[in-house]
């Protein structure tokens, strides 16, 4: 009897669409789906519960490696953790499936291969992005991150938190997270010389 067909999706942002990576991976009896920034395993819950939920024989569809992993170090635990379970994982783009029984050096050498190109192109687009920033910067035209909050409204956050009113519930009344508010606030990142 052969396993479930679990399909695990993950995109960096809220305003990503996971749709491509759904016709990626095609028909899947479970699928679990993410939107969270950065490659750590640490707040992927979703991954955590589709690890989890994998059982001797099913085989895990992934549209790609870089949306299991961002270092070649995490996807090579990942796909041991997997494997060892009896569970297989595919990664379409690549064409290539991982399982327990084909853990030999050539296998390996492959994994650890394609990983390190995955993390090197995302390296490059890195420094292409830092270079077209700059660029702009000395053009003139970098605006930076788009601001959330308008003048106003951190004017009326500052007189909310300073009355007593707790930073999460501002944000949240504000429609931005703490984060944002708190560099509203202090006038840093995108709100770095903005007078309030």
């Amino acid at each position: 009897m052969s396993g479930q067909v679990v399909a695990y999706l993950r995109v960096s942002s809220v305003e990503q669409n996971l749709d491509r990576q759904r016709e990626t991976v095609g028909q899947c009896d479970r699928t679990f789906e993410e939107k969270v920034s950065g490659g750590a395993r640490e707040g992927r819950e979703a991954l955590a519960e589709c690890i989890a939920y994998l059982r001797d024989g099913d085989t895990l569809r992934v549209a790609s490696m870089d949306r299991l992993a961002r270092s070649l170090t995490d996807l090579r635990a990942i796909v041991d953790e997997i494997t060892t379970k009896g569970a297989a994982v595919t990664f379409v783009k690549e064409g290539q499936t991982y399982s327990r029984e084909s853990t030999d050096s050539m296998s390996r050498f492959l994994l650890n291969m394609l990983g390190a190109f995955a993390e090197f192109e995302r390296e490059l687009i890195r420094e292409r992005q830092a270079e077209g920033i700059k660029a702009a910067k000395e053009r003139g035209v970098y605006r930076g991150r788009r601001r959330r909050l308008s003048p106003e409204q951190i004017e009326q956050a500052r007189e909310r938190v300073e009355a007593g009113v707790p930073v999460a519930r501002v944000a949240r009344e504000a429609g931005c997270s703490r984060t944002v508010l708190y560099d509203a606030l202090g006038a840093r990142g995108a709100y770095a010389g903005v007078a309030t």
